[in-house]
């Protein structure tokens, strides 16, 4: 495929430097972009350029993917506005490895010419001291060239560090490595990021003369209400399935605004062309959400993941669902289905000689608040246990009824469904 079309068609594309199409038309070239670890999983966010570097390897070239063991030290000002609170070496150092682990499901980094590499940045510093750096980094672009960028220009008034204010200088520093141990020409990343970038392919141009060096950004993912997806902020999407679950990221693509569908189709799905302008012109938005939804969450979690994930919607929202189908969930799925709907804790040995059935949903579990709306609920036929209907306020539940000797599935009403553990005294 042609990459910068390709960008253009999916919306993709927000800027690049001249030339950069004509350079990638001449054949392969290698091209990178930055992945900083503040925090211990990559988002639906960071995805979007994980997205940029698989379809800049479908179409022939060589991606980096490099992994900001330096630059996470220091914290990049772009997007921010106030200081960062800088993370321990340790912390940054254990994130560094998860998000590594997490990128390489999606690119290929195993065989072929433009096969990916994994370099980590820190490897460009770790020997050199301060006044190393002063001399060969810090004399290359001016104070009057950085402070025109808009990472720096917008956090002058609210206060910007000289710790803050030399990542610049490392990313620019970055690209130059890159570019003289791998031939890497081209820096890609969100559009927050043009300014560190162009400060690399100046970098560039300072210390090689007539170097070529490109730059090339894609527009950070927005949803409808226009706000952005940030990359380690509350309510974010994480790829760790213990930090989104593959319920809920499964739940994220089907609850999506109708508004955002095209968008998000274009943007995260590997279908072709054609398949993806099918789902956009289904007259039923529903449609399309459960296939881009399938697609990734396959592709993030696994098959397996996927399946559980539709027997946790099927236990939850079908109507009909009945008791043999929840006996036949893996304590793997009854654990997911733990995690997303409340989950009372009961000791064991409340149930270990039978507990009768209002006790267990008042002391037991306490999700009914008092013995008398226990009973009124029962008479009402709105209690099941395990999706058996239960209204004799005498029956006993114990030990043998609970499911793996763990679960008890509770549904008070249509809406109000509890999974009770048990647990040791």
């Amino acid at each position: 495929m042609n990459f910068v079309e390709e960008l253009k068609w999916r919306g993709m594309l927000h800027d690049s430097t001249p030339g950069a199409e004509e350079a990638l038309a001449r054949g392969m070239n290698t091209g990178y972009i930055g992945f900083d670890p503040t925090a211990r999983s990559l988002t639906i966010g960071n995805y979007v350029q994980l997205m940029v570097l698989t379809l800049w390897q479908q179409s022939g070239h060589q991606p980096i993917y490099l992994a900001g063991g330096a630059t996470g030290r220091i914290g990049d000002p772009s997007g921010k506005d106030k200081e960062r609170q800088l993370k321990s070496y340790e912390e940054l150092d254990q994130n560094l490895v998860r998000q590594q682990q997490q990128a390489r499901k999606f690119l290929n980094f195993d065989d072929g010419e433009n096969k990916a590499l994994m370099i980590n940045n820190y490897d460009f510093y770790k020997s050199m001291n301060i006044l190393d750096f002063l001399r060969d980094v810090g004399k290359n672009l001016t104070v009057n060239y950085m402070l025109s960028k808009d990472s720096v220009k917008n956090r002058l008034q609210s206060g910007l560090s000289f710790t803050e204010f030399s990542y610049q200088l490392l990313q620019a520093y970055d690209f130059l490595c890159l570019y003289r141990q791998y031939n890497c020409t081209f820096q890609m990343g969100g559009s927050d990021q043009w300014g560190n970038i162009t400060s690399g392919t100046e970098f560039i141009r300072r210390n090689i003369p007539g170097s070529k060096a490109y730059a090339l950004t894609a527009p950070l993912l927005t949803k409808a209400d226009g706000k952005k997806f940030g990359k380690s902020e509350e309510g974010n999407i994480w790829l760790d399935p213990e930090m989104t679950s593959p319920y809920k990221f499964y739940q994220f693509w089907i609850n999506a605004d109708d508004a955002d569908l095209t968008k998000y189709l274009k943007t995260f799905s590997l279908k072709s062309h054609e398949a993806i302008e099918a789902l956009i012109a289904e007259e039923d938005p529903r449609i399309a959400k459960k296939e881009l939804a399938a697609e990734m969450t396959i592709r993030i979690h696994s098959h397996e993941a996927y399946a559980s994930v539709l027997d946790v919607s099927q236990i939850l929202f079908n109507k009909k669902a009945t008791a043999d189908q929840l006996r036949s969930l893996s304590q793997e799925t009854l654990s997911a289905i733990s995690r997303e709907i409340p989950n009372p804790q009961l000791l064991g040995d409340l149930i270990a000689g039978g507990i009768s059935v209002v006790d267990l949903l008042t002391e037991g579990t306490h999700i009914c608040s008092s013995k008398s709306e226990a009973r009124r609920a029962l008479k009402n036929n709105a209690i099941s246990i395990n999706k058996v209907k239960i209204s004799d306020p005498d029956t006993l539940i114990n030990i043998d009824d609970a499911l793996y000797g763990k679960y008890l599935m509770i549904d008070n009403g249509k809406k109000n469904k509890y999974l009770v553990s048990m647990i040791e005294s």
